[in-house]
């Protein structure tokens, strides 16, 4: 099991407020996260930084390699809530954090299976060779609106409004994230990201740079040049697992 993260600021933002974590948990369990924070320039990349570390740290001090998935599933729905409110607090600390927040999306990997977990519109990715499925349901109003058949999915690509999400890490008290246990098997591959890069790529052009490409270990670089060829108007971050 490896793993390759890569962040950059795009080539329109003057500044990074997305950041990653790339964790092993001792030999045969890994830990990943990506953040993309908001806010405005002086708190959105505290609010991801922030709340990726504390996640990572949570999850170092409980997570244990007997773990059953369950046991997984609430240590990492409780590392979320203690970054939620190490946000929350901070952006209470002065006027530059007020309302600050932050996208997360993690994935754990370990002996007894994977389980992904997110807040916000940041994306989890299962890849094997006969296709690529979004784990994540985005938290955005535009997925409600195709929810409710307000929009189609191209529609919602487009719309106006496809960069308002409806949950996010430290904007409120509490925090509810979404959980999803993935039945993963040798030589998939899981890949996170922030809408940086998944607005200006489809699923299946994502499926061929990492089914197709010559090397992994590259692959997060290949993406990032596919989204500034195409613009890439935001921060562009990506981790990719490969089992």
């Amino acid at each position: 099991m490896e793993a390759w993260g890569l962040t950059d600021p795009g080539n329109v933002r003057q500044q990074n407020q997305d950041a990653y974590q790339i964790v092993k948990l001792g030999e045969k369990a890994l830990l990943c996260v990506v953040c993309d924070g908001m806010g405005g320039a002086k708190s959105g990349n505290v609010a991801s930084k922030l709340a990726s570390e504390v996640f990572c740290e949570e999850m170092k001090r409980s997570f244990k390699p007997q773990m059953t998935p369950h046991e997984a599933e609430v240590a990492l729905r409780a590392a979320v809530t203690l970054s939620n409110i190490s946000v929350y607090e901070h952006s209470q600390l002065s006027e530059e954090y007020s309302g600050m927040g932050t996208t997360l999306v993690a994935a754990l990997l370990y002996e007894k299976g994977t389980i992904v977990v997110n807040v916000g519109d940041s994306r989890a990715y299962h890849i094997d060779p006969d296709g690529v499925e979004c784990i994540t349901v985005d938290h955005s109003l535009v997925e409600l609106m195709v929810q409710r058949g307000e929009l189609t999915p191209e529609q919602a690509k487009s719309h106006p409004s496809k960069n308002l999400i409806t949950r996010a890490v430290g904007t409120m008290p509490q925090v509810y994230p979404d959980v999803f246990h993935v039945k993963t098997e040798k030589e998939d591959c899981i890949l996170l990201c922030t809408d940086g890069l998944s607005n200006e790529m489809a699923d299946q052009e994502i499926l061929f740079e990492v089914i197709h490409g010559v090397h992994k270990d590259d692959c997060c670089q290949r993406l990032l040049q596919i989204a500034k060829e195409r613009g890439a108007p935001d921060n562009v971050t990506s981790i990719l697992i490969a089992l």
